[in-house]
């Protein structure tokens, strides 16, 4: 019988995965569950919460084992996670990922960046980062980017059976996408071999931070702005859309734009920004001065329309959206 390497005080061990809406967080944990329960005989269970089912919506894919002989009679979220998988590192702008970690949990990162880096960038006093480059390989490999992140927490959780879930995966794709099956499997096993650790131990004196169960504070008669008013009401302006990119993203080529506005009529955000200048005539016309990326999620539909190939799809790399984006009039400054 496999022995669960450390469990809670009900006897669980469980791992919580932070996504978006796309990348197959959900699909992900199904898998993973089944590896336990079917592999290795654990019991198992996985179940996801989300917003709006759309892409770049926040997913969070719970998944707990126990031994054999404990049935498992909660299926509340999964607060204080053993193992955490961070599908899109952009989410720690909005999401605290690391909510309810323990000094010796595992945090396993989709990105390209150093521990150390993302140690500061999450927030983390005290565990292990785990990093591997998934959205990189599962473009190299033409895959899902849920089957690198499977390979790295497999890594993470040695009780299970990698060679099981290798049988799963072809097993899920032989009959009707044949041609999907090694490309599948070479991003589980990169994914697998590829993840680079560092665990951070607590300086002398330090202390995780102590368990809050919201990251809110819970409206009543005490805290609630008189007479109900929405004091924050749902707005664009407000929003930072790029967590939802999922590793692409457009490039502007002024001097190949003809301003026609193809990329403007497909967008779903109002992402390009326009201005009233004169033509060569002397005529008042709008000219295209580039890409607000705070409200770009990467769908491409604009490199698609461009008739001129002024737009085209590239890996986004850290820094460049700020470095080149044009604000609207209306947004506020990042």
């Amino acid at each position: 019988m496999v022995t669960l390497p450390k469990m809670n005080e009900l006897g669980f061990f469980e791992i919580r995965l932070e996504s978006i809406g796309g990348l197959g967080a959900n699909l992900a944990g199904k898998m993973l569950a089944e590896a336990g329960v079917m592999g290795v005989g654990l019991n198992g269970v996985s179940f996801s919460s989300y917003g709006s089912e759309k892409k770049g919506s926040a997913v969070k894919a719970h998944i707990r084992f126990c031994d054999i002989d404990t049935n498992i009679r909660d299926t509340s979220p999964i607060e204080r996670p053993h193992v955490v998988g961070v599908f899109h590192e952009a989410l720690a702008k909005t999401i605290n990922v690391v909510s309810g970690i323990y000094e010796d949990s595992i945090v396993l990162v989709n990105s390209t960046k150093a521990p150390e880096e993302l140690k500061q960038n999450l927030k983390l006093i005290g565990g292990t980062i785990a990093v591997v480059d998934a959205t990189g390989i599962s473009l190299e490999e033409k895959n899902r980017v849920n089957m690198a992140m499977l390979g790295g927490l497999f890594r993470m959780c040695e009780f299970l059976d990698p060679e099981y879930m290798k049988g799963v995966i072809r097993k899920s794709l032989e009959k009707k996408y044949p041609q999907a099956v090694q490309p599948a499997i070479r991003t589980f096993e990169r994914g697998y071999n590829e993840v680079k650790f560092q665990t951070f131990t607590l300086g002398e004196g330090e202390s995780m931070p102590a368990f809050v169960r919201h990251d809110t504070p819970i409206l009543g008669y005490e805290t609630q702005p008189i007479g109900g008013v929405i004091t924050n009401p749902g707005n664009s302006i407000l929003k930072d859309l790029s967590i939802s990119r999922a590793g692409m993203m457009p490039h502007f080529a002024d001097d190949k734009c003809i301003h026609c506005a193809a990329c403007d009529n497909v967008c779903p955000d109002f992402c390009f920004v326009w201005d009233e200048q004169p033509d060569k005539k002397g005529r008042p016309q709008m000219f295209l001065q580039g890409i607000d990326y705070q409200y770009c999620k990467g769908c491409l539909k604009c490199v698609q329309a461009c008739p001129t190939e002024a737009l085209s799809s590239n890996r986004e790399v850290e820094g460049y959206a700020d470095a080149h984006r044009v604000p609207h009039r209306f947004a506020l400054a990042k």
